[in-house]
């Protein structure tokens, strides 16, 4: 992992003080305290440098981690991943930046697709899923206590996030709901959100020790105020 951070050579050349600093911290000691795989610790980085807006650091991340530790098509669903939780605004950048990586590497892209549905099934599927991640019960209750004039809300989180999104293939239920908590833990501000997505990768594997080690590696580039946001909710839900 220590290597992922070479691409970073401008740092190096033109301020080694920062360059040795940062290097030793971010892919030294937190990886010592982070008990995440080589593949889960990667998407953490990119899914926190898609949320906090810094495509330079995500392609020089990807240049390396690109077909070593994370294939092609993992990153396309991650970026795919990202669109209903920072939004397009802040997710479109990153397409093009994992095309002109792709193209750099010499994949051919476009990437074969992952789609397991289809327009007249997607909210069928994404309520299947949401149903399984947060119960049935709870899902229910979100939709019969939502004002009537906000109620398409809840069909675009079933059909469009639920249904369009994490039905796909390429990353499982446990990736999947690990790089939401980071997109919506690097994002700030989202603290309800946060606590059902908490819910969310309890209820499909992820523990709490895997979250604070996912908090753990993403903080160098999210800072401490969101990620000790993040732990306190990861306490509050998990006790």
């Amino acid at each position: 992992m220590n290597t992922l951070f070479d691409k970073f050579t401008r740092f190096e050349k033109n301020d080694p003080e920062f360059h040795e600093i940062f290097k030793n911290f971010a892919f030294g000691e937190v990886l010592e305290y982070s008990t995440l795989d080589e593949k889960e610790s990667v998407l953490v980085i990119l899914a926190s440098l898609i949320a906090t807006q810094s495509p330079k650091a995500f392609k020089k991340i990807l240049f390396k981690a690109i077909n070593n530790q994370i294939t092609p098509v993992e990153v396309k669903e991650l970026v795919y991943q990202s669109v209903p939780y920072v939004g397009f605004g802040k997710a479109h950048n990153f397409f093009g930046v994992v095309t002109k990586v792709l193209d750099k590497e010499g994949i051919d892209y476009p990437l074969e697709g992952q789609s397991n549905t289809n327009s007249k099934n997607r909210h069928e599927k994404g309520r299947e899923l949401q149903e399984r991640y947060f119960g049935a019960e709870n899902i229910e209750v979100m939709r019969l206590n939502t004002p009537e004039d906000q109620k398409h809300f809840n069909t675009f989180l079933e059909g469009f996030c639920f249904g369009d999104f994490y039905t796909r293939d390429g990353l499982n239920d446990q990736q999947r709901e690990l790089i939401t908590f980071i997109f919506i833990a690097s994002l700030g501000g989202c603290e309800n959100q946060l606590r059902g997505h908490t819910q969310g990768n309890l209820a499909v594997g992820n523990d709490k020790e895997k979250l604070i080690s996912a908090i753990t590696v993403a903080m160098p580039y999210i800072g401490f105020p969101r990620s000790l946001n993040a732990l306190a909710i990861i306490n509050e839900i998990c006790e």
